[in-house]
């Protein structure tokens, strides 16, 4: 019986170890970053975004209401330029394989890559990522968390939505754009 159980408990602790990816994830990457030089990390309660007026549907008000926080983590070029291309192909890496990240759409703007990813159902979506890097601006990533949030709904929003400059940090936001 003790030898069926040291076996047992073996082949459990084997099968745990070869299950754990050595793959980075979004989250460990968001919160190491927090901790590197050169890193601006801006987390944007949704308490900041307020509607521009009352006049908007009461689908715009929802969808607001579905947005729980909105995380920026950026690498401003100037001053890091040889940390660029590490991250950018970091970040990369993070979402090339990944299943869960699905495309929702890319472009390019003026010399800057910026690629949209969803988490969850196309209609009821639970995280949206934007990846975005440029050789004049440097590579960042935001990551907004909700419930069941509607994409065309929160395009819709954005055109209503201000933010509340009073409350933030102006400093923090004026590093990722120098």
């Amino acid at each position: 019986m003790k030898n069926t159980t040291k076996i047992f408990s073996l082949l459990f602790l084997f099968l745990m170890i070869c299950s754990c990816k050595n793959e980075k994830t979004l989250q460990e990457y968001l919160v190491e970053s927090q901790e590197k030089t050169g890193f601006i990390a801006v987390d944007v309660p949704t308490s900041f975004l307020q509607l521009k007026s009352e006049d908007v549907s009461e689908d715009v008000k929802l969808t607001l209401e579905s947005i729980r926080k909105i995380s920026v983590v950026a690498l401003p070029i100037k001053g890091n330029e040889e940390m660029y291309d590490d991250e950018k192909a970091t970040l990369k890496s993070i979402f090339k394989d990944n299943t869960e990240y699905k495309n929702l759409m890319s472009m390019k703007v003026k010399g800057l890559h910026v690629t949209i990813f969803y988490k969850g159902n196309p209609a009821s979506i639970d995280e949206v990522i934007v990846f975005g890097y440029g050789k004049k601006v440097g590579v960042g990533v935001a990551r907004l968390l909700g419930n069941k949030m509607n994409p065309a709904k929160i395009i819709e929003m954005v055109s209503t939505v201000k933010i509340d400059t009073e409350k933030l940090n102006r400093e923090q936001f004026s590093a990722i754009f120098n």
